[in-house]
């Protein structure tokens, strides 16, 4: 959705991609990736999970690629808008944070990226390691954990039609 009608639209109506936004978000927090997979409860972790969950989304959205194409674009702005937004909550100035999202974008594309790779139904292990687990080796039995719950969510998504998808339906973590 563009940014004038989702200024036109007004702040209380909801739409399919905000509640598919919303729950990318909520299990890119679920607290198991942090206690049980080790990811590193911090800001950048949980970029990290966000952006491997939304990652996975879109892939699943770019499968259908005509009739998702809106979705998928909404999505990726909804994230834009976001990391806007906690960007300047935790204090990033005006002339800063055009960098820092698209920084934030870059990272989104790399992701993409490394698990377009991966798909479909490859291994998500060298591409977890990498982009989640970047700065602070896991155990194996944390990346595995993490690897292994995202192949589940992957096939969960790759199970679910697209249209209900694009409609806020979530197959949960």
């Amino acid at each position: 959705m563009t940014f004038w009608r989702r200024l036109l639209r007004g702040k209380h109506q909801e739409n399919g991609i905000d509640r598919l936004y919303g729950a990318v978000v909520v299990t890119g927090r679920d607290p198991v990736w942090y206690v049980e997979g080790g990811v590193p409860d911090t800001v950048d972790g949980r970029f990290d999970m966000i952006a491997a969950v939304l990652a996975l989304v879109l892939l699943r959205l770019e499968a259908d690629s005509d009739a998702s194409r809106e979705a998928t674009v909404q999505l990726a702005e909804s994230f834009a808008d976001d990391m806007n937004g906690n960007l300047r909550q935790i204090g990033i100035g005006d002339l800063l944070v055009g960098k820092h999202v698209t920084r934030l974008m870059g990272a989104l594309g790399g992701r993409l990226g490394a698990f377009r790779d991966a798909a479909p139904g490859g291994s998500l292990l060298e591409p977890v390691r990498r982009n989640i687990f970047r700065d602070a080796p896991p155990t194996e039995q944390a990346l595995r954990f993490v690897a292994d719950r995202l192949e589940r969510f992957r096939e969960r998504l790759d199970a679910m039609p697209n249209a209900d998808l694009a409609a806020g339906e979530f197959p949960g973590s």
